[in-house]
């Protein structure tokens, strides 16, 4: 199983709602039916092309000859079985060849896809979202060269952005671009960590590269977004020749081999011929729709692969004897399953927690794309793009932090199995260990929430978090089950509203101190924002079960239920402690210096 189909529909259809959007105009020639098949077709692909080349993937990674890179063949044929089912574009309009499908229905496509093989994913992954910036900013004429191919699979498509010189800090890059009489640009420079940067599994790879136009200012307002092909395509669309792109090597991860890494050479010759996106000088803006959009996504591989990591430690607790309960002194008796044993249980139930609860979050960030998107009113889609902005950060960490803690759980649920490649805990571990990595540290995400997130626009993101959490805690306190649990959550919230004070302070008057305990303070908003997802779930599940629910279904919703309790009580315990150190300004960690260690 790659995914639990009842919980995955909770999500979709009573924690979101998400039958809803057939009320909006561009969804009125869907219907429930529409989801459902599409849902399903994500599932078969996923088994059928993603799944049992998994683990070979992982053995047999890419290989590169001076020439060209190689990949195990059913990864193409992945990428066709993606492709011909029409996903590259399953969220564009029907114009567009696309399938005119929301956001939320999409991503929970892609989380069947990163739970059969996260690897493979990779490249339409990337695609996806390049394309959709192209889509975003560029000019029409570079949509018409570039676009129709992704959409059909022909071109794939990569972001490349750190450097060998830096990584994160983007504004120190050196790659530059120099203008073209025909109105073209020469990029020269190099990029590494570049996922799915060479391969032949498309006729072309579109790259979306950031540089500096000769001339521009320093830093990241002097930062230019440019459409960079391997192979340079006429205004028609057809394929030409070789652009000034060239692979310099790959790049050998702990996991996610399957995906190419890569470094590149940009005008090792007369320069890449690259396209300008939008205006000059301001690429970086750009990006980061494709960064936001990879930060989500990150977030949902990353949940998906703890799910996978759950439910294989779930079904060997439910089938592996071993030992008996402490109260049992006959040693003549059967073992028991080791699922009776309460410290498996306590194990199963935090994989429980972190997997559900991170799947939850990140398809509730993509339902607030779709209303930032199409909301019924202008103000509707900015409070979804205000409150996406503030929680991104979150989206991205909690699940990448706390997914990989459910992978390493399900190997010590296994035991001495969980640590041997015969089973699938370990490569699970390895690719989710990525995570808290790529498209921006723990460290990046912390400091872009407490240094700038938290006050946009007045901090009317966080007001409006602050709002809806509210709201819920005024409907749970009228549920006799729910009721218990808001007040934990009503704590949590308390101790967040506390610390954000203090640390906004803190950075006031120094921000560089004020900051240094930035991630401690990313943990604790993400703890809360958790809880909350976890109360909506609960309060879902004590109306289904007060209505009636029998059998599996009861179970389902008890399972809800008891888990959100263990959340709530378990999850949030910490958070005092932390808040004590931060509203103290704990100058620990900002004091030691580089000569002490």
């Amino acid at each position: 199983m790659l995914l639990n189909e009842r919980d995955l529909s909770f999500l979709l259809y009573e924690f979101l709602d998400t039958q809803a959007l057939l009320e909006r105009e561009r969804y009125a020639e869907h219907d429930r039916s529409v989801f459902d098949a599409t849902l399903a077709t994500a599932r078969q692909v996923a088994a059928e092309f993603f799944a049992p080349h998994n683990h070979k993937a992982d053995q047999h990674e890419p290989t590169f000859d001076g020439e060209r890179v190689t990949l195990i063949p059913e990864t193409r044929h992945a990428w066709d079985a993606f492709a011909d089912a029409g996903f590259l574009a399953a969220h564009h309009d029907f114009a567009d060849g696309g399938l005119q499908l929301p956001e939320v229905l999409l991503r929970a496509c892609m989380a069947y896809f990163n739970a059969a093989n996260i690897a493979t994913t990779g490249y339409p992954f990337l695609s996806i979202g390049a394309a959709n910036l192209i889509k975003s900013f560029a000019a029409p004429e570079v949509q018409q060269r570039f676009l129709p191919a992704m959409f059909a699979g022909r071109f794939s498509g990569t972001m490349a952005l750190t450097e060998p010189g830096q990584g994160s800090a983007l504004g120190d890059l050196r790659t530059r671009a120099v203008p073209a009489e025909d109105g073209t640009y020469r990029v020269f420079g190099q990029k590494m960590f570049i996922s799915g940067g060479d391969h032949e599994l498309t006729e072309n790879i579109v790259h979306l590269v950031l540089a500096r136009i000769e001339g521009a200012p320093a830093g990241v307002k002097g930062i230019s977004l440019f459409v960079v092909p391997k192979f340079n395509v006429d205004a028609d669309g057809a394929l030409g020749t070789r652009n000034d792109v060239a692979l310099a090597g790959l790049l050998h991860k702990m996991g996610y081999r399957n995906t190419t890494s890569t470094v590149l050479s940009f005008g090792e010759g007369a320069g890449a011929v690259g396209y300008l996106v939008g205006e000059a000088n301001k690429g970086l803006g750009y990006m980061f729709q494709m960064m936001n959009e990879a930060r989500i996504g990150v977030g949902l591989g990353a949940a998906s692969l703890a799910y996978q990591s759950y439910l294989h430690a779930l079904d060997y607790a439910r089938e592996r004897p071993q030992g008996r309960l402490a109260s049992c002194k006959d040693p003549a008796t059967r073992q028991v399953p080791i699922i009776e044993h309460a410290d498996v249980r306590r194990m199963l139930l935090m994989q429980k927690a972190y997997a559900e609860g991170s799947l939850a979050l990140c398809l509730y960030a993509s339902s607030l794309v779709e209303d930032a998107h199409t909301g019924t009113t202008a103000q509707a889609r900015d409070d979804a793009a205000q409150l996406l902005d503030l929680l991104t950060p979150m989206v991205k960490t909690w699940p990448s932090r706390y997914g990989l803690v459910a992978s390493d759980l399900g190997i010590q649920i296994l035991g001495g199995a969980g640590y041997t490649r015969e089973y699938p805990l370990e490569q699970l571990y390895r690719d989710n260990r990525l995570n808290p990595i790529h498209e921006g540290t723990e460290g990046i995400q912390a400091l872009d929430l407490l240094g700038r997130k938290l006050g946009l626009k007045g901090g009317r993101g966080y007001t409006l978090f602050l709002t809806q959490v509210e709201d819920s805690l005024q409907q749970a306190a009228r549920l006799e089950h729910c009721q218990p649990l808001a007040r934990h959550l009503a704590k949590g919230l308390t101790v967040l509203r506390e610390v954000t004070a203090a640390l906004q302070q803190q950075v006031a008057e120094d921000v560089d101190r004020g900051l240094a305990n930035a991630t401690a303070y990313l943990d604790l908003f993400g703890r809360v924002l958790v809880g909350w997802v976890w109360l909506r779930q609960a309060m879902l599940a004590e109306a289904a079960l007060s209505q009636g629910a029998q059998g599996a279904e009861a179970d389902f919703y008890r399972g809800k239920l008891h888990t959100a309790r263990y959340y709530l009580e378990w999850e949030l315990a910490v958070l005092p402690g932390i808040a004590q150190l931060l509203c103290a300004g704990n100058r620990s960690c900002h004091d030691m210096q580089n000569h002490w260690f």
